[in-house]
């Protein structure tokens, strides 16, 4: 029974932990959430480990949260938020002193990664999210505009036929192929043609 109680507990302190924590990078709290939840993950650790102990997985843990925020940050492609999230998961885990606590305390900050995302809803997003959004928008445009000069630059430029064009085929320019549309006749395969026209990524050609 006390086993029981004690792997509840830890359900509900690293449950409440992460949920203030993750909260705290998702949302604009002042610092106020990061505090709350650092001390029930304090208050998880020294329930169940010696102080040297305590220290070590203490550094570990913030380490695994801090390449989550790296990730977030800097990087933002999954990789340090996957290696981040396992290691708090492993910590959280190993500093139990049975299994079931250990798997218990693992549920609770699974249970309060996902429910941090409650906060989005009632509280202000923080810029660092908003950053994001904004930095892939932007990367997605510059590379659709690239693509779009590319192709402009192409008006005018001879090249010659890969595939029959009935009226779409593929054409090769300077090496390089490219899906075509010809001005309203048939080219067979292996002719020359000139680019007449470019409209976004559509190419329109006719025989040379």
């Amino acid at each position: 029974m006390i086993a029981i109680e004690m792997a509840w507990l830890a359900l509900v302190i690293t449950g409440l932990g992460t949920l203030f924590l993750f909260g705290e990078l998702l949302v604009n709290m002042r610092g106020i959430f990061g505090v709350v939840g650092i001390a029930f993950i304090t208050f998880y650790f020294l329930t169940h480990l010696d102080p040297s102990m305590f220290i070590v997985m203490m550094i570990v843990y913030f380490i695994s949260l801090s390449l989550i925020i790296l990730d977030a940050k800097v990087i933002n492609d999954g990789t340090l938020t996957t290696v981040g999230s396992i290691s708090m998961l492993l910590v959280v885990g190993m500093s139990a002193p049975d299994w079931v606590t250990g798997a218990y305390g693992v549920c609770g900050v699974l249970i309060g990664a996902i429910g941090s995302l409650l906060f989005l809803r009632v509280f202000p997003k923080r810029d660092l999210w908003t950053k994001i959004t904004l930095v892939d928008k932007l990367s997605s445009e510059a590379g659709y505009n690239s693509m779009n000069e590319t192709y402009a630059s192409l008006v005018g430029k001879s090249g010659i036929t890969l595939t029959q064009l009935r009226p779409v085929g593929t054409i090769k320019i300077e090496e390089q192929e490219y899906s075509a549309v010809s001005n309203g006749h048939w080219i067979d395969k292996d002719e020359e043609i000139i680019v007449d026209q470019v409209d976004g990524t559509r190419i329109l050609v006719r025989k040379s």
